[in-house]
């Protein structure tokens, strides 16, 4: 007697893609390390959950310093994904994959737009009373603020410890984003409140992203993979209207009243 033999099911493969942050150590190393350290201590929880590329590229390092450089990271809660910028032979058991063909500017095409809109869905309430707009003269009501595929707009605050991604394009907030809460966008950064928390613009790469606050609190700002902490920004620009972007290789902030 037979038996019948049960049908097998084909695997399957399913893509999927993760914005990830790129650390590119340069030499000497310890120095790297040392404002590593500086900077985490001043953004602690950062890099956590976070994504990590390793580029090497532009650091001379052997294959136990490869090793070495990882375990590192990795006591300071820094988790690498991949890495770049080395021979592929030298990533075995324990290490990171080989990873290439990374881009560092332009949109994210293979990010689901979809899940961040159903996302900025579950936040988006009943429009609030308009604040006025983050302008020396002639404010634009919020209610005004651009909406489409390129833009996200939330008309609620954003809470302590909610992080709103939104690579494909511009950011605008009607309230205001709490100490500890987070916007990442592709594009530039409006917020019609207070901004408390961190704000990054430009993160796929974009050097004319621009950051917007009607009062600025902010622990943290970021263009174009510049960043400035609150105990590097003037003390004239705490609770003011402000504008920040990116002139050469550093973030430039101005008052807008």
């Amino acid at each position: 007697m037979s038996i019948a033999e049960r049908p097998r099911h084909a695997l399957r493969f399913r893509g999927r893609s993760f914005l990830a942050l790129a650390l590119a150590p340069e030499p000497p190393l310890a120095d790297w390390m040392a404002d590593l350290d500086a900077w985490s201590d001043k953004s602690p929880g950062f890099f956590v959950s976070r994504p990590v590329v390793l580029d090497l590229s532009a650091l001379p390092i052997d294959r136990d310093g490869v090793a070495a450089l990882v375990a590192d990271l990795y006591r300071r809660d820094i988790r690498i994904m991949g890495v770049e910028g080395v021979d592929a032979n030298w990533l075995g058991l324990g290490l990171p994959p080989p990873l290439t063909g990374g881009r560092p500017a332009g949109p994210l095409e293979t990010i689901d737009a979809q899940r961040a809109r159903r996302e900025a869905a579950r936040t988006v309430v009943a429009p609030e009373p308009a604040e006025a707009a983050p302008s020396a003269a002639a404010p634009e009501p919020p209610a005004r603020a651009p909406e489409g595929p390129h833009s996200l707009l939330l008309r609620e605050p954003v809470r302590s410890g909610q992080t709103i991604m939104f690579p494909e394009g511009d950011v605008t907030v009607v309230g205001s984003v709490a100490s500890g809460a987070e916007i990442v966008a592709g594009g530039s950064i409006h917020v019609y409140g207070a901004l408390r928390g961190r704000a990054i613009a430009g993160v796929t790469g974009n050097p004319r992203a621009q950051i917007f606050c009607r009062r600025f609190e902010a622990e943290l700002l970021a263009i174009d993979g510049l960043y400035k902490t609150a105990d590097s920004l003037e003390s004239s620009l705490r609770l003011r209207p402000i504008q920040a972007w990116v002139d050469g290789d550093a973030i430039q902030i101005t008052t807008l009243d």
